[in-house]
């Protein structure tokens, strides 16, 4: 995800060969699990790289700072799911609306629980971080994926595309954060999974004109 972070967020450098990128991967599951076991106030980029089994001179030539470090690990995740929803919306193209509709909620709601402790970690770190670039990028992303999809629907056409996009996208990313938020039981997160495709399905049907 190609984003204009602020300054002092900066990586130092990105990573060009296999192992460089290797390196950059444990860096990465390293600072999750030391998220999930000590929080992200106990998160030092000294501990990241003892869990990672590598040195801090080799820490810093890619992260100056814990900030940084979050930083990249939240670009990282949003460059997951805006390709998880890119993909999804691909295959819908010239699907009826119904089955668009079913196919982005359910990726998009998978991509955040194949492991809801990360996502849930990720949610705390961003607190007193500037992420507005990361959201920025990642929301144009999955606006231009999911119109093109709409737009492509085979039994329906859309007045104005860009506010129904906008409005289903907010709907469907608005809950799933709550669900987190609350930390709700597998049971009722569920239930409202299952309603959330419900209101997405009714409120398109409802500002659609036939195809």
């Amino acid at each position: 995800m190609t984003t204009d972070p602020p300054t002092h967020l900066n990586a130092r450098k990105r990573p060009r060969q296999s192992r460089a990128k290797a390196t950059l991967d444990a860096i990465f599951e390293a600072s999750i699990q030391v998220l999930l076991g000590d929080g992200p106030q106990r998160l030092t980029t000294t501990r990241v790289a003892e869990r990672a089994g590598v040195s801090v001179g080799t820490m810093y030539q890619y992260f100056p700072h814990k900030q940084a470090l979050i930083y990249a690990l939240n670009e990282r995740y949003l460059e997951m799911l805006a390709e998880r929803v890119e993909a999804a919306c691909r295959v819908q193209h010239g699907a009826p609306l119904g089955r668009m509709v079913e196919a982005l909620v359910s990726t998009y709601w998978a991509a955040k629980t194949e492991r809801p402790e990360v996502t849930r970690v990720l949610y705390q770190t961003v607190v007193e971080m500037d992420n507005r670039a990361l959201i920025e990028a990642f929301g144009a992303r999955a606006d231009a994926a999911t119109a093109a999809m709409l737009a492509s629907a085979s039994d329906a056409v859309f007045v104005d595309l860009r506010t129904v996009t906008l409005t289903f996208l907010t709907t469907l990313f608005g809950t799933v954060r709550n669900l987190f938020e609350r930390d709700l039981p597998a049971q009722d997160a569920a239930a409202v999974l299952g309603q959330l495709k419900l209101m997405c399905g009714a409120y398109l049907e409802s500002v659609r004109t036939a195809a």
